[in-house]
């Protein structure tokens, strides 16, 4: 199967001839219910771990710490836009807890990540070994396995990022397509808007954008040595919304994508929104951050 984005729905450089300069590429990783192996970059299936290596575990106390769920793994061979890991690694394993008990709030995400070579894993943990989570806090955060359909895709930045001429501008359009929708009585949905619909894909990507509907952008400078941060991995929970529903893919000769296929992971981030998963530009091997939206 391949799942295809449509053509958006306008033209947005033509429209604002200065976005050429802003225009990035994300990978829409599609994820579709599957059976991946450990060989396979994927959502919720088994990974490629060393069976000499300790399985992660949450570092914080609260009712019932343990072994850190497995979220995904991406080979970067198979996703064009993961940005490159430290010292030439190329499998990305993400992990989380299953628990919202961490953080300043104690009502926050805990998530890890771990950067491999995977041409060094010579014996590796046989799929029935690798721990499940017995008890969890939150159904969201046990994903249902996927196999991934790649896509690479046109980005631009997001709204309140643009400054200047340019920022004005689309801004003004913005709440021209907006009122235009209201006098003739139709949902705020129903004319595209760049927020919406030309700048940035939602949905599971790796690279591209980052989305920030709910705080407005942030800080992400790096926190080891100052250097400016890049989207590294988005995880979402719905792969479009009703407000998004432009970016919907199709497969390939059918005009409908399948039920249920705008949250086929089953996870749920947040109040099901999304995690911005940040690295360094200048040093892969620094710390990440991770900032919920």
């Amino acid at each position: 199967m391949i799942l295809t984005t449509p053509a958006r729905p306008l033209d947005v450089e033509a429209l604002f001839p200065g976005l050429a300069a802003h225009r990035g590429t994300a990978t829409r990783l599609h994820p579709r219910a599957g059976s991946p192996g450990a060989g396979d970059s994927h959502v919720g299936g088994p990974l490629l771990w060393p069976a000499d290596e300790p399985w992660p575990a949450c570092d914080e106390q609260h009712e019932h710490s343990g072994p850190l769920l497995a979220v995904a793994q991406l080979y970067s061979g198979d996703v064009p836009d993961l940005p490159a890991g430290p010292d030439g690694c190329d499998l990305l394993q993400v992990f989380w807890c299953p628990f919202d008990r961490h953080g300043p709030t104690g009502h926050g995400m805990h998530v890890r990540l771990r950067w491999r070579r995977s041409a060094e894993v010579r014996e590796a943990l046989p799929r029935q070994q690798q721990p499940q989570a017995t008890v969890v806090g939150f159904d969201g955060y046990v994903p249902k396995p996927c196999v991934l359909y790649p896509e690479r895709v046109t980005e631009y930045p997001y709204i309140e990022l643009l400054t200047g001429e340019l920022g004005e501008r689309v801004g003004e359009w913005e709440e021209a397509q907006e009122e235009a929708a209201y006098e003739a009585g139709e949902d705020s949905c129903a004319l595209p808007s760049y927020q919406s619909d030309l700048s940035i894909a939602p949905g599971w990507k790796a690279g591209g954008h980052a989305a920030w509907n709910v705080t407005g952008p942030g800080t992400t400078d790096c926190r080891g040595c100052g250097h400016g941060m890049e989207l590294l991995l988005t995880i979402d929970t719905y792969e479009w919304r009703s407000d998004s529903a432009s970016w919907r893919p199709a497969p390939e000769g059918e005009a409908v994508p399948q039920t249920g296929s705008n949250r086929p992971t089953g996870v749920a981030v947040g109040n099901y929104g999304k995690l911005n998963v940040f690295a360094c530009a200048g040093d892969p091997a620094h710390p990440h951050r991770f900032v919920v939206q």
